[in-house]
């Protein structure tokens, strides 16, 4: 029998008096988390027809995950497969007209800046200040509002951080702030520390703020008025109060639902910087060789010097201990080393007592020894930005040949 051919959401979103159908189907959205919150986002997303959603998260499937996460199975967790690609996988089952892109890997330093700049709003589920510190710096720089949830036993609640009106790293308070600092400083951690271990929580509080903020993420995309809105003669109403600058916060205990104004935002901080003016180049891709960037961004810029700003993720091509004295090649990205040292059964060992020194390039020019190395392979994502040094100035030059 041949499937009936239908629109997702005809005849019954188009009911809703707000609801505008292209603006949800052409709408992208970026899910940094895909733990139980991440679950039920990617669930409403797709269930409300999201054109395109991506979803970011470098952990595996536990048995534990199941008690409260919607798209997991048994067999996931028996599989230890990777959270994004079952999320994906079941955010299609639940919507074949999607699409939904799961991507392995650190949302700091694993995820296109492309990808940042391309989508509509973020979504951040995460569980750590370092995550929610790293994912605030890179969507103020795209320029993007950000939706922050967190659960906690029958507790939860929702943050919108929006550029000029409220900012994470504003909000933390100076002994946070340190601690961040501290932990980021160290290279093992990175990416260990975007995850912090189980927190006991209830599927009631995931689904709860989970809805709330995939709620916020419709009204931020119907508030994003086209050229075309603003010039036509006929004037829409928008009915929408968002969480903007605001926190949203749930108590399941007592049946209590409070809304606090959060809006923190110094004239000084380090993490307002927004990256305007990209370049799009579609002949770049961070599958080519440093060699041949480097030429091309030559050519683009009109520039005889370049050097590209390894801004998230420094490569590393030894490491040397102490004791004994003994040096280590690893020709990797910063974010693998943690990797690269537990598979390593010498380094392994050695790391728990010794000091372990890394030599690293964090600016990639004409000097740089490992010219016939990918920009991916250096520690560059697919769709990337790179910040680029000249003799006329710094630019920002968009890897769009691996848009997707």
């Amino acid at each position: 029998m041949e499937k009936e051919k239908y629109e997702w959401g005809e005849g019954v979103y188009t009911l809703l008096s707000w609801f505008k159908k292209d603006k949800v189907k052409n709408a992208r959205v970026l899910v940094a988390g895909c733990g139980a919150l991440g679950n039920e986002v990617v669930k409403n997303l797709a269930l409300f027809g999201i054109g395109h959603i991506y979803v970011v998260d470098f952990d595996r499937i536990e048995l534990s995950n199941l008690t409260r996460s919607v798209l997991f199975r048994e067999e996931d967790a028996y599989n230890h497969s990777y959270k994004a690609e079952i999320v994906a996988k079941r955010a299609r089952e639940i919507n074949p007209q999607i699409e939904v892109t799961p991507i392995v890997g650190n949302l700091f330093s694993e995820v296109g800046f492309g990808i940042y700049r391309s989508v509509d709003v973020i979504i951040g589920c995460l569980d750590s200040r370092i995550a929610r510190y790293q994912l605030n710096r890179l969507a103020m720089r795209a320029g993007k509002n950000w939706i922050d949830g967190s659960i906690e036993n029958m507790t939860g609640a929702v943050k919108v951080y929006a550029p000029g009106i409220s900012c994470y790293e504003c909000s933390l308070s100076r002994d946070e702030f340190n601690h961040i600092m501290l932990r980021t400083g160290c290279a093992d951690v990175v990416r260990s520390q975007t995850s912090q271990g189980r927190v006991a929580t209830t599927p009631i509080s995931a689904s709860i703020v989970g809805a709330l903020q995939v709620q916020e993420a419709m009204k931020i995309i119907h508030m994003d008025t086209t050229a075309e809105e603003e010039n036509s003669e006929v004037t829409t109403f928008t009915p929408f109060k968002t969480l903007q600058g605001k926190m949203l916060r749930y108590e399941g205990m007592t049946n209590t639902m409070n809304i606090y104004k959060i809006s923190s935002w110094k004239k000084i901080c380090p993490a307002h910087e927004q990256w305007n003016n990209v370049i799009p180049c579609a002949e770049l891709s961070a599958t080519q060789f440093v060699e041949d960037v480097l030429t091309k961004l030559k050519s683009i810029l009109k520039a005889e010097n370049v050097e590209i700003n390894m801004c998230n993720n420094k490569f590393i091509d030894i490491v040397a201990t102490d004791y004994p004295q003994k040096e280590f090649e690893v020709m990797l990205p910063e974010s693998q080393l943690e990797g690269f040292i537990k598979k390593n059964k010498e380094l392994r060992q050695l790391s728990y007592r010794t000091l372990i020194h890394k030599h690293f390039f964090e600016n990639i020019d004409d000097r740089f020894p490992y010219q016939q190395l990918t920009l991916k392979q250096i520690g560059i994502p697919l769709y990337d930005v790179l910040k680029v040094s000249t003799e006329n100035g710094v630019f920002y030059v968009e890897l769009s040949a691996d848009a997707y």
